[in-house]
C-alpha cells in the first residue's frame, strides 16, 4: 500500500482503550511523513520474526467508507479525533501502542514509531535480556484484538529502566517527580558515561518528547 510498511493494514478504530486526551497539542516532530513511514518500517522488521517484518494494524478514528478498496484512507477523509492505535505480532509477543496525545494523526503514528525505536535500543545495551520494557505495552490476543495500555506508561518505563537500572525502574528514594526520572535518564545515557555513544541519550531526548516532558514540568 503506497509507502506504507508492508504487512500493514488500515482500518476504523474499534474501541479507544483509555480516557482521552482533552486537549491534544502541536507535536515537537518536523519530519516528513515520507520519514514517519521509512522509520516505522524499519522498526516493524527489527522486531518481526525471523526474516519477516512484524505484521501489524493500524487504526485511524475514520468510517469504514473512508477507506478505500486498496485500504488507504480517502484524500478527503477527515478523522473525527487524530488517536490512533498500532497493534503488532511480533517477536515480543502482541503488543498495542495507543496514541492521541498530538493534533494530527500523522504526528500520533510518529511518536509511536519513535518509541519502538527506543524500546528496541535497550536490547542493544542488554540491559533487559527478557525484554521487560514491552511490559506496558503487551496486548491480549492477536493484533486485531483492542488494545489495553496506553503509550505515554510504556514510555515513562522505559525512561525509569534507564534512570534506575540497578532497581528494575524503581526509584529507590520514593520520591518519583518528573524533574528526577529526566534528570537521571539523562546521567546514565549522556555520551560520556557510555564511550561516546549519544545513541541511547537521544532515544531518552525522544521519550521526554513523547511524554510533554520537555518543557520544564517539575
Amino acid at each position: 500500500m503506497s509507502d506504507y510498511p508492508s504487512g500493514m493494514t488500515l482500518r476504523p478504530i474499534e474501541r479507544w482503550p483509555a480516557p482521552r486526551t482533552k486537549q491534544p497539542g502541536p507535536s515537537p516532530f518536523s519530519a516528513p511523513w515520507r520519514s514517519t513511514l521509512q522509520l516505522l518500517d524499519r522498526e516493524l522488521r527489527a522486531i518481526g520474526t525471523g526474516n519477516r517484518p512484524a505484521t501489524a494494524v493500524l487504526q485511524i478514528a475514520m468510517r469504514e467508507q473512508d477507506f478505500r478498496l486498496d485500504g488507504l484512507p480517502r484524500a478527503n477523509a477527515v478523522p473525527t479525533h487524530p488517536g490512533v492505535i498500532l497493534s503488532i505480532e511480533s517477536s515480543k509477543g502482541p503488543l498495542s501502542f495507543p496514541c492521541d496525545r498530538f493534533t494530527h494523526w500523522q504526528d500520533n503514528l510518529r511518536a509511536i514509531a519513535l518509541s519502538l525505536e527506543g524500546l528496541r535500543m535497550f536490547d542493544r545495551f542488554g540491559t533487559t535480556p527478557n525484554a521487560e520494557q514491552y511490559t506496558g505495552f503487551r496486548a491480549i490476543g492477536s493484533a486485531a484484538s483492542p488494545p489495553s495500555r496506553s503509550t505515554s506508561e510504556g514510555a515513562r518505563r522505559a525512561l525509569e529502566l534507564i534512570a534506575f537500572p540497578e532497581t528494575d525502574g524503581v526509584d529507590p528514594s520514593g520520591i518519583g517527580s518528573i524533574d528526577r526520572l529526566k534528570r537521571l535518564a539523562k546521567a546514565n545515557s549522556h555520551p560520556d558515561r557510555n564511550g561516546g555513544d549519544s545513541t541511547q541519550f537521544g532515544v531518552v531526548q525522544d521519550l521526554i518528547k513523547v511524554l510533554g516532558w520537555d518543557e520544564g514540568r517539575a
